[in-house]
């Protein structure tokens, strides 16, 4: 009698049970959280709110998010990354559901949805870097590209469902509802996340304190010209992309293209661009990760464009797709970089400080922008939001270090910046091992 053949894996060896769990995990999260965005929106403007309160909500997330960041990536780099993570969850549930139940209960208060946001922006602050350290340490040897895609792919294709399908709820059901489903999404992503395995992380060796654990993570930061200036650069494109989407997006949705359900779909264009992007990724692996990444970013001011002119919806769609497309590049590339070239013991600092950069400015340009719309236009605003997108992309590829940082197939120890030179040129001498093959987010 034949022996039967083994059963052949159901997933590839990079894909351990920490990194399944945070990929389910994450599919759960962004389908409740990306028809919540839309339905946060249009919870302010059904109670009588304009732009500039549909701003001040998402400001209020978003304050927050930057003040306890840098607290939340030391604090992920001394505790057990899941722990942080689902105590995260835990405020974010409790938040969304109690503003589920005053959107559904009658007409919310500004101040009441502001300091609810608020509290779900204190849980993203932690929640962030932890979560950048803990898939990060998750995946390793030469298919860290091909698994960061992935995951990506699997998250983003979460968001273009939840982004659509929230479009339709709040159309349909109202926003209450889409928030309550956001809440029990984040229940449901704690209880996955609290499975995590921190048994092969070692255990960090005892430091001076919060704040010298701080000072540390600057150093690395501000080590490698190629990780603050890309950050740098992140500063602005987040915000006035933020802007344009959070606040004139819903604005010219109500307007121009017909209400919730339109943006809904175009944003769900976006999602299914990102896909797309991350399907790529999964086959090309660009030897300069960082040049590759850094064009991709350009795209993005077009949406910004497309809702200035506006473009009907089919064409707002085309160009948000191809967005979604760019920007997931760039994604995959810089979670590859940062893999490569920062310290596991670090990287939840590191991450923080990326995060801090690149939100910093978000709560200004989302408070500013109903003032913008009122001293300059609609219009003008949206255009001057694609300018700076243009802009700041432009000079960043003047660092030599995004230009020439390349990929390596291995993981190898990495020289602290400040005694041996910059990261880029380290990359650079050993990066031409790999052979060629047939990006933050």
């Amino acid at each position: 009698m034949t022996k039967p053949a083994s059963a052949p894996r159901r997933r590839p060896s990079w894909a351990g049970r920490n990194y399944t769990l945070l990929t389910a995990a994450a599919i759960v999260t962004n389908l409740g959280s990306h028809g919540a965005l839309i339905a946060a929106a249009f919870a302010v403007l059904d109670a009588g709110g304009d732009g500039g309160d549909v701003g001040l909500v998402a400001a209020a997330r978003t304050l927050p998010l930057v003040l306890f960041l840098l607290i939340g990536g030391a604090v992920a780099d001394r505790l057990p990354r899941h722990h942080v993570m689902v105590a995260a969850n835990a405020l974010n549930c409790v938040s969304q559901a109690a503003f589920a139940v005053l959107v559904i209960a009658g007409e919310p208060q500004l101040w009441q949805m502001m300091l609810l946001t608020g509290l779900g922006g204190v849980g993203q602050a932690f929640f962030g870097p932890a979560a950048e350290g803990m898939l990060m340490s998750s995946v390793s040897g030469e298919q860290v590209s091909r698994a960061f895609a992935l995951y990506r792919m699997a998250m983003q294709g979460a968001g273009l469902g939840g982004a659509a399908l929230g479009g339709l709820m709040v159309a349909a059901l109202g926003p209450g509802w889409v928030l309550a489903v956001d809440a029990a999404a984040f229940a449901l992503a704690g209880a996955l996340r609290s499975f995590l395995d921190v048994s092969h992380i070692p255990e960090r060796a005892p430091g001076g304190g919060l704040l010298a654990d701080l000072r540390d993570g600057w150093r690395e930061f501000t080590g490698r010209p190629w990780l603050w200036s890309i950050v740098a650069q992140f500063s602005v494109v987040v915000a006035v992309v933020g802007a344009a989407e959070s606040v004139f997006g819903p604005l010219v949705a109500r307007d121009e293209l017909g209400g919730a359900g339109p943006w809904g779909l175009a944003l769900g264009a976006f999602g299914a661009g990102t896909v797309g992007g991350a399907i790529l990724m999964m086959r090309w692996k660009p030897r300069r990760l960082l040049l590759a990444g850094t064009l991709c970013v350009f795209p993005l001011a077009a949406p910004s464009a497309a809702l200035a002119v506006p473009l009907p919806v089919a064409g707002l769609a085309a160009v948000m797709f191809v967005s979604g497309v760019a920007i997931e590049v760039f994604g995959v590339s810089w979670m590859t970089a940062m893999h490569q070239e920062i310290p596991e013991e670090k990287l939840s600092r590191v991450s923080a400080y990326d995060w801090f950069g690149s939100v910093a400015m978000v709560p200004l340009a989302t408070a500013l922008a109903g003032p913008a719309e009122s001293a300059f236009g609609r219009g003008p605003s949206l255009w001057g939001c694609a300018l700076l997108v243009v802009l700041v992309t432009a000079a960043v590829l003047f660092v030599p270090d995004v230009r020439n940082l390349t990929r390596r197939t291995t993981k190898v120890p990495v020289p602290t910046p400040r005694a041996e030179g910059s990261a880029g040129a380290i990359a650079s001498t050993s990066a031409d091992a790999e052979a060629p093959v047939g990006r933050r987010g």
